[in-house]
């Protein structure tokens, strides 16, 4: 599930992204390492949960040249929605090339999503470009990412209680997948504070379910949002954001038990307010 676009990006990985932010840099040469680790009260996949509504601990590491190629991993763990068996572990591994260009920076890259352990036919591979710059006091970035057709991505179950039996209806189905987004943020003159948001629009090849329960739009088409704050406190940035989606009831009960809460059976595509602290290493 999940399209886990490299990245992700919202700054501190709590929606959405899945690169490693507010990472403090080591420079030996022409290369530079970056990395940070992160503790989330919820780790929210483009508005969906992928850790049951649960802490998430989260890490990576990025390895950068100065003629703009780069390469790194990120890791998560899992639970409920974006459990693939095996470790129940996310491990995304990624790589292109970004470049300035008048004020413009333009990063073009792919991103591999792995469940170690887990089943080979959930792991799946999405490009992206991403296209970011100053716009008076903020920073604005506009991103999209496509992975063509895999298994990953294919609707292997008609609905939720399909998933339930552990029968395919469809195996080896293969799908493709878009998500579009913007993130915008802020900082506030003279204070360690910065205000943040993203939109981001997903669809689907996939309106069902895949080889492991789950799928990258799980409704086939929704919109994820997030607006939030982080707060600079030394080496640590805390942050808060306010997640949410527009998948309706109708369309989770589609989809369920895969898609609530082990918990309480609510939604993991509902709101909910997200806490974060990252330090850099």
């Amino acid at each position: 599930m999940k399209i886990r676009l490299a990245a992700a990006v919202a700054a501190i990985a709590i929606a959405t992204a899945a690169t490693p932010a507010f990472a403090q840099e080591e420079e030996s040469g022409p290369i530079t390492v970056s990395g940070s680790a992160a503790l989330v009260s919820d780790y929210r996949f483009r508005g969906v949960s992928m850790s049951d509504k649960e802490m998430a601990v989260q890490a990576g590491v990025t390895v950068s040249h100065e003629s703009g190629l780069y390469v790194g991993t990120w890791g998560s763990n899992l639970a409920g929605w974006g459990t693939f068996l095996g470790s129940n572990m996310e491990l995304d591994i990624y790589g292109g090339y970004k470049t300035t260009i008048n004020d413009v920076t333009v990063d073009v890259g792919l991103t591999w999503y792995m469940y170690p352990g887990g089943l080979d036919n959930t792991d799946f591979a999405e490009p992206y470009v991403k296209v970011s710059s100053a716009v008076g006091p903020a920073s604005v970035l506009v991103g999209v990412a496509y992975a063509p057709k895999q298994e990953a991505l294919g609707k292997w179950y008609n609905n939720g209680a399909s998933a339930s039996t552990g029968v395919y209806d469809n195996p080896g189905a293969k799908a493709d997948n878009l998500y579009l987004w913007t993130d915008v943020s802020a900082a506030i003159p003279e204070t360690p504070l910065t205000v943040k948001a993203h939109l981001g629009y997903s669809k689907s090849g996939n309106d069902g379910l895949g080889p492991q329960g789950t799928a990258v739009s799980p409704t086939g088409e929704y919109v994820d949002w997030l607006v939030g704050a982080d707060y600079a406190l030394g080496p640590v940035v805390l942050g808060v954001a306010y997640v949410d989606t527009n998948i309706s009831d109708t369309e989770r009960a589609y989809l369920t038990p895969n898609f609530a809460s082990t918990k309480d059976g609510s939604s993991i595509a509902s709101s909910r307010v997200v806490v974060s602290a990252t330090v850099a290493f």
